[in-house]
């Protein structure tokens, strides 16, 4: 058994890094080729991954869970809200490790997956959990680390071309859902923060409407408001 072992700065000893002009990691350029494949939407044809640019690409879950692994983290958790029986979001929150580039000091970072028949293909509709959790993990890892590669995981329907369409044309949007459950029970926004004001949420007193609710805080106050009686009329 091969033991891991990382030097002052957090590297590990025996890995060949590849740095920016300015001394960070590139972690860009820290993925195998075989992790790599072509976008075929955009692509043109090129299946050679060296000829192709970032949006071109798309990175493989393998390649993710090697980079996670070559960065260091000591904790991996996933915090899964279900404010439908079609649609599943997920929140994945890794603790990396102490490196140069975070001033020796240890980094929590969150990204949020979700996954719908609308945003997903195949067979991979009847395990929308699973998805969910796999696109808030590649997310996270890739985020934290300024990869702009989409991960296969995270593309859905065929003929979804990036990321950024993806997310636009999902209409589930937990902001929207959250607006829906308000009116149906009417509930007004200003109850709302106010009683996120006495529960002390950060940030409650600079809320202004439903679309400045962070999407994980949504699904939480929905799932809430669903098992809370209807305004009396």
């Amino acid at each position: 058994m091969k033991q891991i072992e990382r030097d002052s700065n957090g590297l590990i000893t025996g890995v060949d890094y590849t740095f920016t002009d300015d001394g960070l990691i590139d972690w860009r350029k820290m993925i195998r080729p075989e992790f790599l494949v072509a976008n075929k939407d955009r692509a043109n044809g090129e299946t050679d991954v060296t000829k192709l640019k970032d949006y071109q690409l798309i990175i493989l879950l393998g390649g993710i869970k090697e980079l996670a692994q070559i960065r260091g983290y000591t904790d991996v958790r996933y915090d899964i809200q279900t404010p439908s029986s079609d649609y599943v979001a997920a929140a994945c929150s890794i603790s990396w490790i102490p490196n140069y580039e975070t001033e020796g000091r240890g980094v929590t970072f969150s990204s949020v997956g979700d996954a719908s028949p609308n945003n997903t293909k195949s067979f991979a509709r009847h395990f929308l959990g699973p998805i969910a959790e796999n696109r808030s993990f590649v997310r996270c890892v890739r985020n934290f680390l300024k990869i702009n590669i989409v991960a296969q995981e995270e593309l859905g329907n065929a003929n979804i071309a990036s990321e950024q369409q993806e997310e636009s044309s999902n209409s589930l949007d937990p902001r929207d859902m959250l607006a829906e459950i308000m009116k149906s029970k009417g509930i007004a926004f200003d109850v709302v923060k106010t009683k996120l004001e006495k529960e002390k949420f950060d940030g409650a007193d600079k809320l202004s409407s439903v679309g400045d609710i962070p999407k994980i805080k949504c699904f939480e106050l929905i799932e809430r408001m669903k098992k809370a009686k209807s305004k009396s009329k």
